[in-house]
Parts: C-alpha cells; structure tokens; sequence
C-alpha cells in the first residue's frame, strides 16, 4: 500500500495515532516523527501487561510503520478480496436418530479447572450435544489477568475444539499482540461451548444451559478485565439489549470486574472502517489492566 492510499485509509477510519491515550488530566508529550519509545527487554516468557511493559513497537512485533506514525499492522489491512471467510449459512437442523438431551448442569462450584473440563466435554445439557463435533472449552492461561469473551464455536472451532482460529482468530491474535499479549498469556472462551447448526445465533435455553460453565470460568480464573466481542457475548454476558455501538466506552461489570465492550474479528474483517474504534477498545482494556 503505498503512502497516499494509507494516509486516506486511515483518515477514512478516523485514526490520528496509535499510541496509547492518557487518562484525563494526564497530559502526554507528543512524540517526535524521528524517534521511537525504547522497547523493553522481553523476558523469554513475554511481556508481563501491567508491569510497566507499554504494547510492542513497530520494531518488534506486527506494527507497521506510516511515515511520521506507527499503528497496528492490523490496522492498516485491506479486507480480502474473497467472502470465503464469511459463515456459511446451514439449515438449523440436528440428526433425529440421537440421543436426546439430558438434564440441567448441576452445581459445579466444587470443580477445579480439569474437572469442569471433563464436565463440559460430556454435557449433554442441551440439543446442540446431537451436532457437535467437540466441545470448545476455552484456551489460554487459567491465571490470565484479561479474559476474552467470544459467541459461540464456528466450524473451524467445532472441528478442533478451540475457539478462535481460522482469519477472525488470526486478526483476534494481532489484535492482542497490539497491546503487547501473546494468545497464551490471556483466556478465551466463548457464550456456548458447542458449536449452533448454520452458525446460527444462540438460543436463550442454549445460553441458559451453558451459562453455568462460563460462570464457574471465570470465578476460577478471577480475571483483572472481561473483553466482549461482539453482540451476542456482550448481550448475554451483560444481560442487556443494547447494540455493540452503544455499549462501547461505557463504564459496564459483570459481577464487579471490568468489562470493556468491542466488536468481533469478524465484523471487522467485513467492516474494516470500524476498526479504529477496536483500537480504542483494546487500549481502554490496556488501561485497566496496569495497575
């Protein structure tokens, strides 16, 4: 892209500069067009998020340079050419010669981490146990200070039993590498740990049945920060109505930790011009987790 076309991109996205904005009443020098922050050592196991550490530079990791700024890389990217990354949609429908769904998640505030695994990987507390795959559990470190929350299982994730892989995943990963976190040092999970048929949006009894799992999730993981992509994790996780724009830089909890509000990797793969307001999100997700 040459430097013409980026500077009418970024423009079109309303992007002045990707460094992290002080909090109000914190002025913060503007930097010079020659000189970059130092970047700090990183240790073998990667930057510790609110240690000092600010998010890598263009220097080390996935940042591309723009002339007198540096953003993102994942900022700068055009959106493919091809919809191939878009959910096919299915018919909504399960095998009738299965078994049927069988009884209400039980208490499971007794359960460590492996055993609320092996509880997730035998529900069959609602219908979507007839289509599945694999369960998606979650991935990451069971003592990350930043917990992403997503929707629900697509098809790549149904086949390998992780969420998040495939191009949002690939974008979701840039996205926290922006401000300095590896995959591995955050957790991910998702509304519902079995893929909907068709990608459908989850049903309230789906939600309902799984919502024990998640909940039990994070009281194990008791993280710093809750990030919601998307609509239908912010909705369910925050039992609220409102759209992702108008819960974007509110002030929002869930059972007292901070929750910050964006938009899916993939509604930004398909609107790429929202994701200067993504960057905004991440870095108020930054902000709360230093201390």
């Amino acid at each position: 892209m040459d430097e013409t076309r980026r500077r009418e991109y970024l423009r079109a996205m309303g992007v002045e500069r990707w460094v992290l904005r002080p909090e109000p009443g914190e002025p913060q020098p503007e930097p010079s067009p020659v000189q970059r922050s130092p970047v700090p050592a990183a240790s073998p196991a990667g930057p510790e998020v609110g240690e000092g550490v600010p998010p890598p530079s263009a220097q080390d990791s996935g940042t591309a340079s723009g002339g007198d700024r540096d953003l993102p890389a994942w900022l700068l990217e055009e959106p493919p050419q091809t919809d191939d990354y878009i959910p096919a949609r299915e018919p909504a429908e399960y095998p009738a010669d299965l078994e049927p769904a069988v009884g209400p998640v039980t208490d499971l505030s007794a359960l460590g981490w492996d055993e609320l695994r092996e509880r997730v990987g035998e529900c069959r507390g609602c219908e979507l146990h007839r289509s599945r795959a694999n369960t998606v559990f979650g991935v990451g470190d069971p003592a990350a200070r930043l917990l992403v929350i997503g929707e629900a299982p697509g098809a790549d994730e149904d086949r390998q039993g992780e969420p998040f892989v495939g191009r949002a995943g690939q974008l979701l990963n840039a996205m926290l590498a922006a401000i300095g976190l590896r995959r591995d040092q955050v957790f991910i999970a998702n509304i519902l740990k079995c893929r909907p048929p068709g990608n459908r949006d989850p049903r309230a009894e789906e939600v309902q049945h799984c919502e024990p799992y998640l909940r039990r999730q994070i009281e194990l993981l008791a993280p710093r920060v809750i990030l919601c992509v998307g609509r239908v994790a912010a909705q369910n996780l925050l039992q609220s109505g409102e759209a992702v724009g108008r819960m974007r830089g509110k002030a929002l909890f869930y059972r007292e930790i901070p929750t910050v509000v964006t938009y899916h990797p993939a509604y930004l793969l398909r609107s790429p011009e929202q994701k200067a307001k993504a960057w905004a999100d991440l870095q108020a997700a930054y902000r709360k987790l230093t201390p």
